[in-house]
């Protein structure tokens, strides 16, 4: 039988957020009651976020359960709660159901106060989000089986008026919640953070976080990747968190209620060992280019002044067995004082492209791209080993729609691609046009791979950013090794080098070849300053006679080994010079820095 209620309308903090988004005019979705499939999630649910006001006026939010059943629908949207709980550290919990207790008497609370809740299945990536009354509460103190009687547990109920906002499962990552019996002990309560809280942060893919529109509230979810809230201050100055907010069901209830209420509430569980962090703070909306300046790539975020912390070591009760990630999780965005990206457009913000009018492939899967820009002048000068920026939006953006199963990364992907510039500042191209050498892998590089020059693509030029400069001090000499396509912050170099006095150690695989006749052609003086350590070449000819799996490398002059690189490549050769430069995927450049421990790398942090 269907059900006829009176539409909710959005209040003021929610229209001005889908005003700021340019957000379509969609319903709300909140209804006042509790829904059958309501019923059925909360039953269903192992965990339940909890938020409330404390005496002060600052929200809360906790994080209770451990097995499926512990709260149940009591009656029409009336739900019941009963398990292990911390009255003693809890914010939450010393708010809803008192902070002390006579010994072996129970607690009890007749206030009505108001809360919010999200029940959650993390198997399942399944959520329910609800709100109303508090109206009757208790604290047991309950022992095991040894007879202790210092594990608190505790049965509430509530009202509840339904606050059904999207069952948004994108951003979680499954889990497998196994009850466990807390054992709470105060870590801090103090700022600023201490290192067992950076950790957890460090680590942590999912928090909850309580808000509030006048005398509602509403308890949501946020996840990620590992990571992904970011840590801006942290000094006895302040504490200031950030986190990027991803494409969702575009309904901004919780970030409707920041714009009018800042103050919010947060908890971040360790589902390895059952610490949790309670923070509760004043909130900061970032829209576009305010975002994007502290959190590249970013279109919007939230930053979180904290106010309030405590601490809590194994205050959970329950744990978690890790499971498949999800696929919409995009990578960690760094804040632009940890990683340098050039997110905002150039110098004088007015709109620069880049026209691609060369295309060369060397192998089957690399090729090198010329590009023009259309005003050099508001692009700036690039350095040698700094990298371009260029975004794809306007070729390859696919508009706004909810979920995209079939293809889930793209849905935070903002189309914009970081590739070293391969061509010297002073090298023989025109003014104001620079080239690339990338490896077809992707979405982007892929569209470019199949770009015909009578096209004339042009695309947005964000910037040239990066610092990896080759720095050659009289008399010494310059060692560089290079993973495949590695070489390209070399190539910017070269011409301002002794090759005499450069050392490449270039390991490839044997598809790659023609990058290095290519890279020798332009550069000959080069190899006989090269050792090339040539993967896959087992049944190729590599020096003297031709091959159809790859030319012949004699007539340059550079040494050819066909095999990986391995230790003692490199660490018989550590004599050469104190500083080394690296520029390699993750697990070369992991062994080298073994390798030469008393060294000073210098490396490029991308993969090949």
């Amino acid at each position: 039988m269907a059900s006829i209620y009176e539409r909710i309308p959005w209040h003021e903090g929610e229209e001005e957020m889908h005003s700021k988004l340019r957000v379509p005019y969609q319903d709300n979705p909140t209804s006042p009651f509790l829904s059958p499939y309501g019923a059925r999630s909360v039953s269903d649910s192992p965990l339940l976020a909890l938020g409330t006001l404390d005496q002060a006026g600052r929200p809360w939010t906790t994080l209770l359960g451990g097995e499926a059943g512990f709260a149940r629908p009591l009656g029409q949207s009336i739900v019941g709660i009963r398990t292990l709980v911390d009255p003693a550290y809890d914010p939450v919990i010393r708010t809803l159901l008192g902070e002390t207790h006579e010994e072996n008497a129970p607690g009890q609370s007749s206030q009505h106060h108001a809360v919010s809740a999200l029940s959650i299945d993390l198997a399942t990536r399944s959520r329910y989000k609800f709100a109303g009354k508090m109206v009757a509460g208790a604290l047991d103190r309950v022992g095991n089986d040894l007879g202790d009687t210092q594990t608190p547990s505790k049965e509430g109920q509530m009202v509840i008026k339904l606050n059904q906002a999207g069952n948004c499962p994108k951003y979680l990552n499954k889990k497998q919640i196994i009850p466990s019996l807390p054992e709470p002990a105060l870590g801090f309560d103090t700022l600023p953070l201490r290192a067992e809280a950076i950790e957890l942060l460090a680590k942590a893919d999912l928090f909850f976080l309580t808000s509030s529109y006048g005398r509602s509230f509403s308890t949501n979810n946020r996840g990620g990747p590992p990571g992904f809230i970011r840590i801006m201050q942290n000094n006895h100055s302040g504490t200031t968190l950030i986190y990027p907010e991803y494409s969702g069901n575009r309904l901004y209830q919780t970030l409707g209620n920041l714009c009018v209420s800042p103050k919010a509430g947060f908890v971040i569980p360790d589902f390895d060992t059952g610490d949790v962090l309670y923070m509760s703070g004043t909130t900061e909306i970032m829209v576009g280019k305010d975002a994007a300046a502290i959190l590249p790539r970013s279109n919007l975020a939230v930053k979180l002044h904290i106010e309030e912390v405590c601490f809590v070591k194994r205050g959970l009760a329950f744990r978690a067995q890790a499971g498949q990630p999800s696929p919409y999780n995009p990578p960690v965005r760094f804040l632009v004082t940890e990683r340098a990206e050039p997110d905002a457009q150039t110098a004088n913000d007015s709109v620069v492209y880049a026209k691609l009018i060369q295309k060369e492939l060397l192998t089957e899967s690399i090729g090198r791209f010329r590009f023009s820009v259309t005003d050099a002048e508001a692009a700036g000068r690039w350095k040698p080993g700094q990298y371009v920026a260029l975004a794809f939006e306007e070729e390859l953006g696919a508009g706004y729609s909810h979920m995209r199963d079939n293809d889930p990364l793209s849905l935070n992907d903002d189309l914009v691609r970081t590739f070293t510039v391969s061509s010297s500042v002073r090298g023989n191209l025109p003014e104001g046009e620079f080239e690339i050498t990338i490896r077809n892998v992707g979405k982007v590089t892929g569209f470019l791979f199949r770009q015909n020059i009578r096209a004339a693509l042009e695309v947005a030029l964000k910037g040239f950013a990066g610092a990896f400069t080759i720095k050659q001090v009289d008399g010494e000499v310059v060692p560089f090794v290079a993973g495949g396509i590695g070489i390209t912050p070399l190539l910017a170099h070269l011409p301002d080098l002794d090759l005499g006095r450069t050392r490449l150690f270039w390991t490839i695989n044997v598809r790659d070849v023609g990058l290095v006749v290519d890279t020798f052609d332009r550069f000959p003086g080069l190899a006989t300053s090269t050792i090339l350590y040539v993967s896959g070449a087992a049944h190729a000819t590599v020096c003297g006679q031709e091959s159809q799996t790859m030319p012949s490398l004699g007539r340059y002059g550079v040494q050819v080994l066909p095999r990986r690189m391995v230790a003692s490549d490199v660490q018989e050769q550590r004599g050469l010079s104190t500083t080394w430069y690296i520029c390699a995927g993750s697990r070369l450049r992991q062994a080298l820095l073994l390798w030469l421990p008393d060294k000073n790398t210098v490396y490029e942090d991308f993969n090949y």
